[in-house]
């Protein structure tokens, strides 16, 4: 360790006790800690078991949204990807013109315009709520528990949508880089042994380009993860808005922000950590393949 790293990690530390001198000293405020352990867990009597409360299913909805909002997001971006690739004019066009329209429009004023547009015009038209109702039993409990509770489920999958809208624009773009970063000889080759586009695109790029695109897209999971706190703005139960129904019956804000920010930092942290771990794996893979190559 150098001096100028001393100095800089010490210059940290001191950061860092400031802020907390000023937070738990300095700041005249009322400490209830006690709230978040009663928020986390409830007694079930009728079950004799403890259960998640509210914060825990607020992250557990989270987790739900991100998981299929990140599903939708891949088949919206590979589909997107592909047009902003293709020879054909207008599916350029098309291509870029979503990805232009969501990546220059600020992601609140899209969530809501989503949310309105697909919960009173699409879901609405399709019939969702009859659709749930007149399912069996054992369909409804698979539903609730991959999606969310049939009063819920309306604007759980409109959430779902408005993030794999939104995030399939950036997916697209990935999926563009990674189709664009295939050296022109592999097209070239392809192209002399016969293959149409489609056979060139499934048996020869699309998996060389999988390897270059799986560690941002793991990358963009993670932010899946960070953009769902948006649609608690519309009265989506994922884990921010639960913390600010908790706010709103504790006044216990300093606590709560602490304890949200502390879940979605645990969930990042180990999802970054097997991004990592996925790209040593494939920086691995690809050694070995150009070894074999050379």
């Amino acid at each position: 360790i150098t001096v100028l790293d001393g100095i800089v990690i010490c210059a940290i530390l001191a950061f860092f006790i400031f802020v907390g001198y000023r937070l738990f000293y300095s700041l005249n405020y009322k400490w209830n800690w006690s709230v978040i352990p009663t928020y986390m867990f409830r007694f079930d009597a009728e079950k004799g078991r403890w259960t998640a409360n509210i914060l825990l299913e607020g992250l557990f909805t989270t987790l739900r949204l991100s998981i299929w909002g990140m599903i939708f997001a891949i088949i919206i971006g590979f589909t997107v990807g592909l047009m902003r690739v293709s020879p054909r004019l207008l599916f350029r066009l098309i291509g870029r013109s979503y990805i232009e329209l969501i990546r220059n429009t600020p992601p609140l004023v899209l969530g809501c315009i989503f949310y309105y547009f697909i919960t009173d015009q699409i879901l609405a038209f399709i019939g969702i709520d009859a659709i749930f109702q007149a399912s069996p039993a054992a369909i409804q409990y698979c539903i609730s528990f991959l999606f969310a509770d049939g009063a819920l489920l309306i604007p759980f999958l409109s959430g779902v949508l408005t993030l794999a809208l939104f995030q399939g624009a950036y997916i697209g773009e990935i999926v563009r880089a990674g189709i664009e970063a295939i050296d022109k000889g592999q097209w070239e080759s392809a192209k002399g042994i016969g293959f149409t586009r489609w056979q060139m695109m499934r048996l020869v790029i699309l998996p060389q380009a999988g390897r270059i695109m799986m560690p941002p897209l793991a990358n963009e999971f993670i932010n899946t993860v960070k953009w769902s706190s948006i649609v608690s703005i519309i009265s989506i139960q994922e884990l921010t808005f639960q913390g600010l129904q908790v706010m709103g019956s504790t006044h216990a804000t300093i606590e709560i922000w602490l304890t949200i920010s502390l879940m979605y930092l645990l969930l990042c942290y180990t999802l970054s950590r097997l991004v990592s771990r996925i790209e040593r794996r494939l920086s691995y893979a690809g050694t070995i393949f150009q070894s074999q190559a050379s």
